[in-house]
């Protein structure tokens, strides 16, 4: 309201100004030729204006746009400075240091707080309500197109934080499982030239021991191994065994008779009279006899003689 009052003052001063600024020619020349005019374009002043505090002309611009309405339309409560509950002591200007922004600011909060305190008995005399009713329905400042438009905005960034999470987490996974095979590829080529190195030195006659065979071997054997006792302690699936308990397991059926390097290599049932044809029972080459021989249906000819006798 100063402010208003201060501005109007000014506007005035400028127009007094500007009135006593529109000189003629002829006091121009007057005032030059007895040396009031400096030299420049602008007038130099001796001293500088005094400001005044014209109270009686703000209490006049105040009285003109003040409006004379009941307390109800104005809702306007002045109140001074309000104790600390605290150090009980009065927040006077000079106790609140203006440098201090937690003072200043408490000091702004105890007196809005003091002012609700005075100003609600007040609004309740007059019956006036200051509660929201349970079903008070208000308009939300921003419209639902807009709400809609940030939740989409927000769903979009959770979706790529999340995808640039998965991404992460893949990257990290494809550089362990690489560091993996490599390290798996480079313990190959190492066991490789070891094993190379100690073939030449067996051709050469440097070494006369094959232990890196058997090595081989039993790395071999124990990868078979630990595959075999995973797949035991895992197991077969529930389809599995359920299908196992309504047919019954019946073992490998292909390949089955397959001969392998064991029982290629095992001649411990051989019988050299079985396998030439020599047994009990059967004849030599071109013999006739066993059960081969007792068994063997006789030809065309011979069964139509034996029908026509029976005739």
């Amino acid at each position: 309201m100063a402010a208003a009052v201060a501005r109007r003052g000014s506007f005035s001063d400028s127009g007094s100004d500007s009135e006593d600024s529109s000189l003629s020619d002829s006091e121009l020349q007057e005032a030059f030729a007895r040396g009031e005019l400096k030299p420049g374009l602008n007038v130099v002043l001796e001293e500088r204006p005094k400001r005044r505090n014209d109270t009686e002309g703000l209490k006049q611009c105040l009285a003109e746009f003040s409006k004379q309405l009941s307390w109800v339309e104005r809702l306007d409560v002045t109140l001074g400075p309000v104790a600390d509950p605290v150090s009980q002591s009065a927040s006077t200007s000079d106790a609140v240091d203006p440098e201090n922004d937690f003072q200043r600011e408490m000091s702004f909060y105890r007196q809005a707080q003091a002012a609700v305190l005075e100003a609600l008995p007040r609004l309740r005399k007059l019956q006036v309500p200051t509660r929201r009713p349970d079903d008070y329905f208000a308009e939300m400042a921003k419209s639902d197109q807009q709400m809609q438009k940030i939740r989409q905005k927000l769903k979009s960034k959770q979706e790529a934080m999340e995808r640039s999470e998965k991404a992460k987490q893949l990257r990290a996974m494809r550089k362990y499982g690489k560091k993996v095979q490599v390290e798996i590829l480079q313990r190959r080529q190492k066991e490789k030239k070891n094993m190379l190195n100690a073939v030449k030195k067996y051709q050469k006659g440097l070494s006369d021991k094959l232990d890196f065979l058997d090595e081989e071997q039993m790395s071999s054997q124990g990868n078979k191994k630990g595959n075999a006792s995973q797949r035991t302690k895992k197991g077969p699936n529930a389809k599995r065994r359920y299908k196992n308990q309504k047919f019954g397991f019946g073992g490998k059926k292909k390949g089955s008779k397959w001969n392998t390097k064991e029982s290629f290599n095992d001649v411990s049932g051989f019988q050299s009279k079985v396998a030439h044809n020599k047994g009990p029972g059967k004849g030599g080459r071109g013999g006739k006899g066993g059960k081969k021989a007792l068994n063997k249906r006789p030809g065309k000819r011979a069964r139509q003689k034996m029908k026509n006798r029976a005739r």
